[in-house]
């Protein structure tokens, strides 16, 4: 009873005292913008005793050593700015908390014992023409996730690379991993100077490095808990040297998850061939909803089920519908 009090007067202090809360926001849609620091002001600001505060408060919502060995993780996915990019475009933040919610609640019934949490996937970095990169506004990225936050809900951060080297794509993501809730991900796909021509790819090694890079970070600024490094692949050559991929770093945990749209035999081919990869144990596993039958609009014919994602072997920890 004492844990729960604990917990509900965290949320509430959190709601009222964080700024850009739901209450007080004043945050809009903006435009997506180029290149623009992420050390900002708010980061200087809370970097201190108040970051510090919030991680004890919040150490059993989302620090728990546990946290991804009892629970699934049920995303949505997209860019704020964009209906075609997938679902978390296409609706309010108060509208995508009540759906993911419906969602997570199918995977509670069906999933056992685990509990379900969800969370928002967020497109951080878009990759342009030449491989540049147009990147989220900060402050748009931070009413997401302060909205998440008092919503039990995590936040996944993912950098399509473009024309950089994953180590420069990560270490714009750094300083997000000050918030509790937030994990991070690259998408090796976009990894590529000619978006939509040319398949993208990254290294087992290159990966290895994200992953020091993380928790370096992480120890550096006296930062609790477990982060995960999402990437996903759907064709062999996004992942070279796969076999290479190391899955022990204290703090970080990689999530292999399977990507591709299309037919259930299809998707489940894929995830059988990921599933080869048993350095990755912590998998996951991405569904498109239908929205458009627009050309370069992609889905899933048909939807699986719950009860069909969870049967797959390995059952995938991480969820994402597009």
């Amino acid at each position: 009873m004492k844990k729960i009090l604990v917990q509900k007067l965290a949320l509430i202090f959190l709601t009222i005292i964080v700024p850009g809360n739901i209450f007080m926001s004043d945050y809009e849609p903006q435009p997506v913008l180029q290149r623009e620091t992420v050390e900002s002001d708010y980061f200087k600001r809370y970097t201190g005793s108040p970051m510090v505060l919030f991680s004890s408060i919040l150490e059993e919502i989302y620090l728990s050593p546990e946290l991804f060995e009892d629970n699934h993780i049920v995303a949505y996915y997209g860019h704020p700015n964009s209906k075609l990019m997938g679902i978390l475009g296409r609706h309010t933040k108060d509208e995508l908390a009540a759906l993911v919610k419906k969602t997570a609640s199918a995977y509670a019934a069906a999933n056992g014992e685990k509990g379900v949490i969800p969370a928002f996937y967020i497109i951080y970095g878009t990759c342009q023409p030449a491989g540049e990169i147009n990147r989220i506004n900060r402050r748009l990225i931070e009413s997401y996730i302060e909205f998440a936050m008092v919503n039990k809900m995590l936040i996944y951060l993912d950098h399509q690379i473009g024309k950089y080297s994953p180590q420069e794509a990560i270490n714009e993501l750094l300083p997000f991993l000050r918030y509790p809730n937030v994990h991070l991900a690259l998408d090796p796909e976009w990894r590529t100077t000619r978006p939509m021509k040319v398949i993208g790819s990254i290294s087992g090694r290159e990966i290895n490095t994200v992953q020091r890079i993380m928790q370096d970070y992480l120890i550096a600024n006296n930062i609790p808990g477990k982060r995960q490094l999402v990437f996903h692949q759907f064709h062999a050559k996004m992942i070279r040297e796969r076999e290479q991929v190391r899955s022990d770093f204290e703090q970080i945990i990689p999530v292999h998850a399977t990507s591709g749209w299309g037919r259930p035999e299809a998707k489940t081919g894929t995830h059988n061939r990921n599933a080869a990869a048993a350095n990755i144990p912590y998998k996951g596993f991405k569904l498109w909803y239908f929205y458009s039958t627009q050309q370069g609009v992609h889905y899933d014919r048909p939807l699986m089920t719950p009860e069909e994602v969870l049967a797959l072997n390995p059952e995938p920890g991480l969820i994402i519908y597009q």
